[in-house]
């Protein structure tokens, strides 16, 4: 590991209003983890130096001595939509107050109330929020059975159309291919949303698990970009579909640039599928929650918690914390703007604190599965596009 970075522009004598000095720099893209200081202004990273090379003049100084600074993390599988839905959490809940600071709702929200999301949800939350719109034109409000309905549960149009015009925040399309969702609608909802998100240009994020449908006639259906979450749960007809390989529809589409995603959940993440993928050179592309009211009081709590089990399962550091920012901004077509210590990216950043333990903490999958592990991960403290929010306590 490098013991300095050099200056990026504008260079040391960038002026700031707000310098982070003394921690260890997590670069995702470069896969580094560094000793340096990051300077932010209006909003914007405005310089990245080596230790003592940035000019503190006229800025609040962050003492980072011992932390890690991330880019913001980024939960690309989170349900925020509270009051509307029976699982949503206030967004800084699930966001800033955990030191993740964009959450992408998960198909919490469809066509019908777009606009209560936005006004509600979106408007004033602290966290960015970023929405997979659900295809299912009432998404979660009138229950989980969205799409057991059939043709009367889908409007392309307005799904479309709402594409079109909010860009900014609805980044893509949610559908939820599994028996409990679907009822006897089988793969008609995934075809209807591939169709609009292609004309659209955004990405389909299936979630998966009990069948029907399975898995590879789901996977056959997704193109490059598009992501598939509860990826490593531990159902029947999964990853491995009950061999001792993979389905061949895995790699497959893996080939063809499907990501898979965790989405912990109450029910959808199991150590042991996780570690059969890792020992078969099938790892997440990105790590995320699935986080609601029903289990942020375990087993998933918060994202640093999920990151934490990934850890404990032998991924590198510097590769989770890829998973959490540089590729769910690339999924979300933030590349470059979020995910990033680049000068010129938005200033979102994550401080956190990586511990030691002398005996194994316990860390417990949504079968109730454990595994031990000595490293952990705690936010301190986060950038919101420049505002520095100590978060500790709120974690604690």
């Amino acid at each position: 590991m490098p013991a300095t970075m050099p200056p990026s522009p504008p260079g040391p004598d960038a002026r700031c209003e707000l310098l982070l000095r003394g921690g260890v720099l997590a670069d995702p893209e470069a896969g580094t983890l560094t000793p340096g200081e990051l300077a932010v202004a209006g909003g914007r990273i405005a310089a990245v130096g080596a230790p003592g090379t940035l000019s503190a003049a006229g800025a609040e100084v962050y003492d980072a001595s011992g932390l890690l600074v991330t880019p913001g993390l980024i939960d690309l599988h989170a349900h925020v939509y509270g009051g509307a839905t029976d699982l949503g959490l206030p967004a800084d809940r699930a966001g800033i107050e955990r030191g993740v600071t964009t959450v992408a709702d998960a198909g919490s929200c469809g066509s019908d109330d777009w606009a209560d999301f936005a006004a509600s949800v979106v408007a004033p939350a602290g966290t960015r929020v970023l929405s997979w719109l659900n295809v299912a034109r009432h998404g979660l409000v009138g229950g989980n059975g969205e799409l057991a309905g059939g043709a009367a549960d889908l409007d392309p149009d307005a799904t479309a159309g709402i594409l079109a015009r909010e860009r900014g925040t609805v980044r893509g399309l949610k559908v939820r291919m599994s028996r409990s969702a679907l009822g006897g609608s089988g793969l008609a909802p995934l075809r209807v949303a591939r169709e609009v998100a292609q004309a659209c240009g955004v990405p389909v994020m299936v979630h998966v698990g009990n069948g029907p449908p399975a898995l590879g006639a789901v996977l056959d259906l997704l193109g490059p970009g598009d992501v598939v979450t509860h990826a490593f749960h531990g159902k029947a007809g999964g990853l491995f579909g009950g061999g001792p390989e993979p389905l061949p529809q895995v790699r497959a589409a893996l080939e063809r640039g499907v990501r898979l995603d965790v989405g912990h959940g109450s029910a959808s993440f199991a150590f042991g599928t996780a570690e059969r993928a890792l020992a078969a050179g099938i790892r997440p592309y990105t790590i995320s929650t699935d986080l609601h009211l029903r289990n942020a009081a375990g087993p998933v709590h918060d994202l640093t918690t999920t990151m934490g089990k990934l850890l404990a399962l032998g991924m590198p550091l510097p590769e989770v914390i890829r998973c959490v920012t540089a590729r769910p901004a690339e999924v979300l077509g933030k590349d470059g703007e979020l995910g990033t210590l680049r000068v010129g990216a938005v200033a979102d950043l994550t401080v956190l604190e990586v511990g030691a333990a002398a005996g194994p903490r316990w860390l417990v999958d949504a079968a109730g599965d454990r595994r031990g592990s000595r490293r952990w991960l705690m936010p301190v403290a986060a950038v919101r596009a420049g505002r520095l929010v100590p978060v500790r306590e709120a974690a604690e």
